[in-house]
């Protein structure tokens, strides 16, 4: 990797056209996370297909989480850069697709294809940022990145509200037309790499396995208790289809010359428990994502732009910590910045919880806020610490799989809470329709996070000492083949 140590993060810096093409990359997928959204009643109004629209978000997470894997192998053999332009032709083409789709079925189908140019835009660009910025540097170029999605927790809704207001809703796939061509130029341009051309066995049949096996276990985990119960006999096959083929995945990799998910990644303490803590990460951000409008909209009758708004308190807060917490990890260690992390998540999903039986926008406001506060100090510097251990030939495979685990958690998380919810509208008359009992519901759902952000608190407490990370010395932060 040929890059430039100028000094200076902003984006005055040598590297500065690169961080603006990354963030611009973030972007993408940030805005796609909130923004669709809101036109849902709009779209299924012109096109049609009410009972299948929740596949719009389920399509589109699934091809995104399980593509990061083979991505994350690809750019360790020839280079991030080409991934990273595979990504954003992928998301420009399915925007497009969606911009011009005929019914729901299609509509979901091409949102596939923007999922899979996802999977290599979000990880990539973390990625490239490990690779061009020193350790010193990467928790301020990670508060920038997470600046985006701060940025596009606001803008996201309201532009989706827009657009569906005026009757136009395929404008928020077009809308990220021009943002692709100019993320993609601005990467052309500005970012170099001399990635050294040896011949690669490429491992066609794990990546095969990992895809399909992952593709069952993720639609059981999103669509169970939606589509079909939990103990229905489709759910018990995609589930045991899925442990089938994983189980035949382990198999192939320990065989495979060039594993798309080498064991070590698994094998080595620091990167499994930062792993198992990004897993928790993924399921505290959904939980609230997912649960907190609801909970505001159901029990006061917000408006959904204010409970909206309540809920971007959580990404203000998160690229505020995250900007800041190289000041910590460099002076404490990654592990004491991430124990005052975990720390203060719990006491924020703590405070929504026992608070929720006296609804207030302020309170959860300010709940959220100390969540993303405390996510900051959490998710930025055990990414770094994994990223920070090994060379550039496995960095890639390091952040997709952290990004992978987070992504897991985020499906898990979110079929749990809907359980937890569901079994308490279940039990009342109204269900979803009581304030009381909506009150009693997102109660549950916040004390089952709360209670996954404590047990996360086990997994750092797992990570080793910052003297035991072996760390890469900032000579060798770039390609050591370039």
């Amino acid at each position: 990797m040929t890059t430039t140590h100028a000094e200076g993060v902003g984006f005055r810096s040598e590297r500065g056209p690169v961080l603006i093409a990354l963030m611009l990359s973030t972007g993408l997928v940030a805005i796609d996370a909130t923004i669709v959204a809101t036109a849902v009643p709009s779209i299924v109004h012109d096109i049609g297909g009410f009972a299948s629209f929740p596949w719009l978000f389920s399509a589109y997470l699934l091809a995104q989480a399980v593509s990061v894997p083979v991505y994350a192998k690809l750019s360790d053999t020839i280079g991030r850069k080409p991934i990273m332009l595979i990504g954003i032709g992928l998301f420009l083409l399915g925007s497009i697709l969606c911009g011009v789709a005929w019914s729901m079925p299609v509509l979901i189908a091409f949102r596939v294809v923007q999922g899979l140019g996802a999977g290599a835009v979000q990880p990539m660009a973390i990625t490239i940022a490990g690779d061009i910025y020193t350790l010193a540097e990467r928790a301020k170029v990670q508060g920038y990145l997470a600046s985006v999605w701060a940025v596009s927790s606001v803008v996201g809704p309201t532009l989706g509200g827009v657009f569906a207001a005026l009757g136009i809703w395929r404008g928020i796939f077009l809308v990220n037309i021009p943002l692709c061509l100019v993320a993609g130029w601005m990467l052309v341009r500005s970012f170099h790499e001399n990635v050294e051309h040896v011949k690669h066995r490429v491992d066609y049949l794990g990546a095969g396995l990992l895809t399909a096996s992952l593709t069952l276990l993720i639609l059981g985990a999103l669509e169970g208790g939606q589509a079909w119960a939990w103990n229905s006999a489709v759910s018990m096959a995609v589930f045991a289809g899925g442990a089938v083929l994983f189980a035949a995945f382990i198999l192939v990799e320990r065989r495979a010359a060039e594993p798309v998910l080498p064991p070590w990644v698994v094998s080595r303490r620091l990167l499994a428990t930062t792993a198992m803590i990004s897993f928790g990460v993924g399921a505290v951000m959904l939980g609230l994502t997912s649960y907190v409008p609801t909970f505001l909209e159901g029990a006061l009758s917000t408006s959904p732009i204010l409970a909206g708004l309540a809920l971007a308190a959580l990404t203000i807060g998160w690229p505020i910590s995250a900007s800041q917490s190289g000041r910590l990890y460099l002076r404490i260690g990654f592990r004491n910045t991430a124990l005052i992390g975990i720390t203060i998540t719990v006491i924020g999903t703590a405070v929504l919880a026992f608070t929720a039986t006296t609804p207030n926008v302020l309170l959860a406001a300010g709940s959220c806020f100390i969540v993303g506060l405390g996510l900051g100090l959490v998710a930025t510097p055990t990414l770094i610490a994994a990223q920070t251990s090994v060379e550039w030939n496995e960095r890639g495979v390091v952040t997709g799989t952290n990004l992978f685990a987070r992504s897991i958690g985020s499906s898990i998380g979110v079929a749990v809470f809907g359980a937890i919810a569901n079994a308490v509208y279940a039990g009342t008359l109204h269900g979803e329709t009581d304030p009381h009992t909506v009150v009693a519901a997102s109660a549950a759902v916040f004390l089952a996070v709360t209670v996954v952000a404590a047990l996360t608190v086990v997994a750092v407490i797992g990570m080793p000492a910052a003297r035991n990370i072996k760390q890469v010395p900032a000579a060798a932060q770039a390609n050591p083949r370039g």
